[in-house]
């Protein structure tokens, strides 16, 4: 649902449905941001930005966590892993829209 909502905004997405194709889908496609499930099967949404942010595809790429968990511990926790930006489901679309014009530099 989420990709349709993107989608419709005018955005090209590649929805996978865990952590490894995500980085296998990341290595080929190169995408500008990333919205990251925390809780996938296999591999981990902590683990998978791990991974990411080792591979040079990925340096300047927005990698945002998108879990069901938002307490502060949570969001630090993300932030250690080496995700940009943490928020709690359901997505507030209009701040994750800020959040991304604010990354690439671009007017309000």
């Amino acid at each position: 649902m989420l990709a349709c909502v993107f989608e419709a905004k005018g955005y090209t997405v590649i929805t996978t449905y865990d952590g490894e194709s995500g980085i296998a889908s990341a290595a080929s496609f190169l995408p500008d941001v990333i919205l990251l499930d925390i809780g996938m099967p296999g591999m981990n949404g902590f683990d998978v930005v791990r991974t990411l942010r080792k591979t040079q595809h990925c340096g300047g790429t927005l990698i945002v966590a998108h879990s069901g968990y938002g307490l502060e511990t949570d969001k630090q926790r993300a932030r250690e892993a080496g995700f940009d930006a943490h928020f709690t489901k359901p997505l507030a679309f209009e701040e994750f829209q800020v959040l991304m014009r604010s990354h690439f530099g671009l007017a309000p």
